[in-house]
Protein backbone atom coordinates (compact mmCIF):
# COMPACT_ATOMS: atom_id res chain seq x y z
CA UNK A 1 0.00 0.00 0.00
CA UNK A 2 1.40 3.60 -0.88
CA UNK A 3 -0.23 6.51 0.50
CA UNK A 4 -0.96 9.52 -2.05
CA UNK A 5 -2.32 12.63 -0.71
CA UNK A 6 -5.68 13.63 -1.73
CA UNK A 7 -8.70 14.67 -0.23
CA UNK A 8 -10.06 14.70 2.15
CA UNK A 9 -7.62 12.11 3.54
CA UNK A 10 -4.82 9.85 2.14
CA UNK A 11 -5.80 7.35 -0.36
CA UNK A 12 -4.12 4.44 0.01
CA UNK A 13 -3.14 2.89 -3.33
CA UNK A 14 -2.59 -0.67 -3.98
CA UNK A 15 -1.42 -0.93 -7.61
CA UNK A 16 -2.17 -4.85 -7.99
CA UNK A 17 -5.89 -4.15 -7.58
CA UNK A 18 -5.75 -0.51 -9.17
CA UNK A 19 -7.26 0.39 -12.50
CA UNK A 20 -7.13 3.37 -14.67
CA UNK A 21 -10.34 4.07 -16.02
CA UNK A 22 -10.28 6.53 -18.90
CA UNK A 23 -13.60 7.77 -19.49
CA UNK A 24 -14.91 9.02 -23.14
CA UNK A 25 -11.88 10.39 -24.40
CA UNK A 26 -13.57 10.69 -27.99
CA UNK A 27 -12.77 12.96 -30.91
CA UNK A 28 -16.39 14.48 -30.95
CA UNK A 29 -16.18 15.22 -27.67
CA UNK A 30 -12.82 16.83 -27.69
CA UNK A 31 -11.44 18.21 -31.06
CA UNK A 32 -12.35 21.34 -32.54
CA UNK A 33 -14.54 20.84 -35.79
CA UNK A 34 -16.55 17.80 -33.56
CA UNK A 35 -19.93 17.66 -32.33
CA UNK A 36 -19.19 19.06 -28.73
CA UNK A 37 -17.65 22.36 -30.80
CA UNK A 38 -20.52 22.21 -33.15
CA UNK A 39 -23.00 22.68 -29.89
CA UNK A 40 -21.13 25.87 -29.00
CA UNK A 41 -18.81 24.30 -26.37
CA UNK A 42 -14.99 25.46 -25.75
CA UNK A 43 -13.66 22.25 -26.07
CA UNK A 44 -10.01 23.74 -24.94
CA UNK A 45 -11.65 23.57 -21.00
CA UNK A 46 -11.58 19.57 -22.26
CA UNK A 47 -8.28 19.25 -24.23
CA UNK A 48 -6.41 20.66 -21.21
CA UNK A 49 -6.60 17.25 -20.06
CA UNK A 50 -5.03 15.13 -22.54
CA UNK A 51 -1.17 16.19 -22.00
CA UNK A 52 -2.11 14.90 -17.94
CA UNK A 53 -3.33 12.17 -19.21
CA UNK A 54 -1.07 11.19 -21.47
CA UNK A 55 1.62 11.14 -18.84
CA UNK A 56 -0.44 9.73 -16.56
CA UNK A 57 -1.15 6.86 -19.20
CA UNK A 58 2.57 6.34 -20.22
CA UNK A 59 3.14 5.61 -16.83
CA UNK A 60 0.48 3.32 -15.55
CA UNK A 61 1.63 1.13 -18.97
CA UNK A 62 4.93 1.51 -18.15
CA UNK A 63 4.79 -0.28 -14.44
CA UNK A 64 2.20 -2.52 -16.44
CA UNK A 65 -0.65 -2.19 -14.60
CA UNK A 66 -4.60 -2.24 -15.87
CA UNK A 67 -5.90 -0.02 -17.86
CA UNK A 68 -9.73 0.38 -19.41
CA UNK A 69 -11.01 2.55 -21.95
CA UNK A 70 -14.71 3.78 -22.06
CA UNK A 71 -16.83 5.35 -25.31
CA UNK A 72 -20.13 6.63 -25.34
CA UNK A 73 -22.00 5.39 -27.91
CA UNK A 74 -24.74 3.46 -29.45
CA UNK A 75 -25.77 0.72 -31.69
CA UNK A 76 -26.46 1.77 -35.75
CA UNK A 77 -29.34 0.63 -35.34
CA UNK A 78 -30.31 3.09 -32.69
CA UNK A 79 -31.75 0.29 -30.59
CA UNK A 80 -29.92 1.14 -27.68
CA UNK A 81 -31.09 4.70 -27.75
CA UNK A 82 -33.91 5.65 -25.44
CA UNK A 83 -36.05 8.49 -27.45
CA UNK A 84 -35.88 10.51 -24.24
CA UNK A 85 -32.09 10.87 -24.57
CA UNK A 86 -32.34 11.63 -28.65
CA UNK A 87 -34.76 14.18 -27.77
CA UNK A 88 -33.68 15.82 -24.84
CA UNK A 89 -31.19 18.40 -25.61
CA UNK A 90 -33.46 19.94 -28.47
CA UNK A 91 -30.81 20.63 -30.94
CA UNK A 92 -31.59 20.24 -34.57
CA UNK A 93 -28.97 17.53 -34.93
CA UNK A 94 -29.47 14.77 -32.62
CA UNK A 95 -27.58 11.61 -32.04
CA UNK A 96 -27.39 9.20 -34.89
CA UNK A 97 -27.69 12.35 -37.53
CA UNK A 98 -24.83 13.03 -39.25
CA UNK A 99 -22.37 15.01 -37.84
CA UNK A 100 -19.17 16.72 -38.48
CA UNK A 101 -17.49 13.05 -38.17
CA UNK A 102 -19.76 10.80 -39.31
CA UNK A 103 -23.35 9.95 -37.63
CA UNK A 104 -23.59 11.07 -33.95
CA UNK A 105 -22.79 9.24 -31.07
CA UNK A 106 -22.87 5.97 -33.03
CA UNK A 107 -20.39 3.06 -32.65
CA UNK A 108 -17.76 2.90 -35.46
CA UNK A 109 -18.29 6.02 -36.98
CA UNK A 110 -14.61 8.45 -36.80
CA UNK A 111 -16.03 11.09 -34.13
CA UNK A 112 -17.05 8.53 -31.75
CA UNK A 113 -13.45 6.84 -31.87
CA UNK A 114 -10.70 7.67 -28.88
CA UNK A 115 -8.59 10.30 -29.35
CA UNK A 116 -5.20 9.46 -30.82
CA UNK A 117 -3.14 11.17 -28.28
CA UNK A 118 -4.55 8.12 -25.96
CA UNK A 119 -5.62 5.79 -28.12
CA UNK A 120 -5.59 1.69 -26.33
CA UNK A 121 -3.59 -0.56 -26.77
CA UNK A 122 -4.54 -4.35 -28.43
CA UNK A 123 -4.14 -5.59 -25.06
CA UNK A 124 -6.35 -2.88 -22.89
CA UNK A 125 -10.12 -3.24 -22.66
CA UNK A 126 -12.43 -1.07 -24.25
CA UNK A 127 -16.38 -0.11 -22.84
CA UNK A 128 -18.44 0.38 -24.99
CA UNK A 129 -21.64 1.84 -22.93
CA UNK A 130 -24.96 3.17 -24.28
CA UNK A 131 -25.43 5.87 -21.23
CA UNK A 132 -23.43 7.87 -18.87
CA UNK A 133 -22.03 5.56 -16.26
CA UNK A 134 -19.79 3.21 -17.38
CA UNK A 135 -21.36 0.28 -15.43
CA UNK A 136 -25.13 0.82 -17.04
CA UNK A 137 -25.62 -2.14 -19.87
CA UNK A 138 -22.17 -2.91 -19.74
CA UNK A 139 -20.01 -5.90 -18.19
CA UNK A 140 -17.64 -3.61 -16.56
CA UNK A 141 -17.95 -4.85 -13.04
CA UNK A 142 -17.45 -8.70 -14.39
CA UNK A 143 -14.36 -7.59 -16.25
CA UNK A 144 -13.06 -5.78 -12.97
CA UNK A 145 -13.98 -9.14 -10.73
CA UNK A 146 -11.88 -11.06 -13.27
CA UNK A 147 -8.88 -8.81 -12.84
CA UNK A 148 -9.00 -8.95 -9.34
CA UNK A 149 -9.86 -5.10 -9.47
CA UNK A 150 -10.89 -3.62 -5.96
CA UNK A 151 -9.49 0.86 -6.51
CA UNK A 152 -10.11 2.76 -9.83
CA UNK A 153 -8.20 6.13 -10.76
CA UNK A 154 -10.93 7.46 -12.97
CA UNK A 155 -9.92 9.96 -15.67
CA UNK A 156 -11.78 11.68 -18.76
CA UNK A 157 -15.05 13.55 -19.86
CA UNK A 158 -17.06 15.09 -18.52
CA UNK A 159 -16.74 15.63 -14.46
CA UNK A 160 -20.21 16.24 -13.56
CA UNK A 161 -21.81 13.48 -16.02
CA UNK A 162 -19.62 10.69 -17.28
CA UNK A 163 -17.27 10.82 -14.75
CA UNK A 164 -19.34 11.70 -12.01
CA UNK A 165 -21.98 9.09 -12.24
CA UNK A 166 -19.60 6.78 -12.55
CA UNK A 167 -17.76 7.12 -9.87
CA UNK A 168 -21.14 7.00 -8.15
CA UNK A 169 -21.27 3.65 -10.00
CA UNK A 170 -18.34 2.36 -8.67
CA UNK A 171 -18.54 3.24 -5.00
CA UNK A 172 -22.06 1.43 -5.03
CA UNK A 173 -20.58 -1.85 -6.05
CA UNK A 174 -17.63 -1.27 -3.77
CA UNK A 175 -14.99 0.23 -5.32
CA UNK A 176 -12.35 2.84 -4.13
CA UNK A 177 -12.10 5.26 -6.60
CA UNK A 178 -9.69 8.26 -6.75
CA UNK A 179 -10.57 11.06 -9.42
CA UNK A 180 -6.85 13.54 -10.67
CA UNK A 181 -8.57 16.90 -10.79
CA UNK A 182 -6.15 18.07 -13.72
CA UNK A 183 -6.86 14.89 -15.79
CA UNK A 184 -11.06 15.27 -15.61
CA UNK A 185 -12.45 18.47 -17.06
CA UNK A 186 -16.29 19.92 -18.00
CA UNK A 187 -17.31 22.47 -20.93
CA UNK A 188 -18.51 24.45 -17.83
CA UNK A 189 -15.81 25.63 -15.30
CA UNK A 190 -17.90 26.10 -12.54
CA UNK A 191 -19.86 22.15 -13.08
CA UNK A 192 -15.83 21.59 -12.73
CA UNK A 193 -15.55 22.49 -9.47
CA UNK A 194 -18.59 21.41 -8.39
CA UNK A 195 -18.56 17.60 -9.08
CA UNK A 196 -15.24 17.35 -7.86
CA UNK A 197 -16.92 18.93 -4.82
CA UNK A 198 -19.33 15.91 -4.77
CA UNK A 199 -17.01 13.42 -5.13
CA UNK A 200 -15.10 14.09 -1.95
CA UNK A 201 -17.53 15.48 0.22
CA UNK A 202 -18.59 14.04 3.66
CA UNK A 203 -15.61 12.36 4.18
CA UNK A 204 -15.35 10.93 0.68
CA UNK A 205 -19.03 9.92 0.30
CA UNK A 206 -18.04 9.03 -3.48
CA UNK A 207 -14.27 8.69 -3.68
CA UNK A 208 -10.92 11.20 -3.33
CA UNK A 209 -9.68 13.66 -5.25
CA UNK A 210 -5.99 14.49 -6.08
CA UNK A 211 -3.53 15.73 -9.08
CA UNK A 212 -1.74 13.20 -11.27
CA UNK A 213 1.32 14.48 -9.75
CA UNK A 214 0.74 12.67 -6.64
CA UNK A 215 -0.22 9.64 -8.46
CA UNK A 216 2.78 9.90 -10.59
CA UNK A 217 4.92 10.44 -7.63
CA UNK A 218 3.39 6.93 -6.19
CA UNK A 219 4.33 5.87 -9.47
CA UNK A 220 7.81 6.19 -9.86
CA UNK A 221 8.22 3.53 -6.46
CA UNK A 222 7.62 1.16 -8.53
CA UNK A 223 9.65 -1.56 -10.60
CA UNK A 224 9.03 -1.43 -14.72
CA UNK A 225 6.79 -4.28 -15.88
CA UNK A 226 6.66 -5.81 -19.29
CA UNK A 227 2.96 -4.38 -20.76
Amino acid sequence: MIPIDAEPYPFEFTPETCGLLIIDMQRDFLEPGGFGEMLGNDVSQLRRTILPNKKLLAMWRSKGLKVLHTREGHRPDLSDLPPSKKIRGRSLTCIGDAGPMGRILVRGEAGHDIIPELYPLVTETVIDKPGKGAFFATDLHAILQSLGITQLVVTGVTTEVCVNTTVREANDRGYDCLVPADCVGSYFPEFQEMGLRMIKAQGGIFGWVTNSDKILSALQTLSLQPL
